[in-house]
């Protein structure tokens, strides 16, 4: 899945961005610095970015930055280190499974408050399929990436282990504040590189 904004990335800009997060992976493997490569200044703009793993469909990772904080390509490389080694849900990934790991990167728009005056009024104005979702209230956090939609189709769903993620009850959404976003989404698996993968 693209969103409508995925005009910002030329095909050569992905291709480079999982390019890059591949190689760090590698990298942190085999107790290597990353090869460097030319940076085009498209990605030195910073972005907030989410690098997820997958092995055979199913999560092995997934980790980033909703708020801008450091250049693109950074932001990239940086997580997806983080989302091999870091997430707190999986073991740190092994050189076996590095094999079979297919990586998707989600570039993400600034977040903006969605206001709503009522649960129905949300419900009405959020858009499956394009929005990602941050959920706050009290110190709780959690987001959904708009490709979340794809499993949690039904609003209600999507907004209750959306507050479940949070550590909240289930219905925390009615009364939280609720920012949105929107996603390029891209991966390995929608664009075949034009080089072999990084063995």
């Amino acid at each position: 899945m693209v969103s409508k904004q995925s005009d910002a990335l030329s095909k050569e800009n992905r291709l480079l961005l999982l390019k890059l997060a591949r190689e760090s992976i590698k990298a942190r493997l085999d107790g290597k610095p990353a090869p460097h490569h030319a940076i085009p200044d498209s990605l030195t703009v910073k972005q907030g970015a989410f690098v997820t793993l997958k092995i055979d469909g199913e999560l092995r990772g997934c980790i980033g930055h909703i708020i801008p904080i450091e250049p693109l390509f950074k932001s990239v490389e940086d997580n997806a280190v983080n989302a091999a080694f870091r997430d707190p849900r999986f073991s740190p990934l092994s050189k076996d499974e590095f094999r079979s790991i297919k990586i998707e990167v989600s570039v993400l728009s600034v977040p903006k408050p969605l206001p709503f005056a009522s649960p129905e009024e949300l419900l009405e104005k959020l858009r499956p399929k394009i929005d990602g979702v941050i959920l706050k209230k009290g110190r709780s956090i959690s987001t959904f990436l708009p490709q979340v939609w794809e499993d949690l189709p039904e609003k209600v769903d999507f907004l209750e282990y959306l507050s479940r993620k949070a550590g909240l009850a289930k219905d925390a959404w009615k009364d939280a504040k609720i920012e949105v976003y929107q996603a390029d989404h891209f991966s390995e698996s929608d664009i075949p590189s034009r080089e072999p993968s990084v063995p």
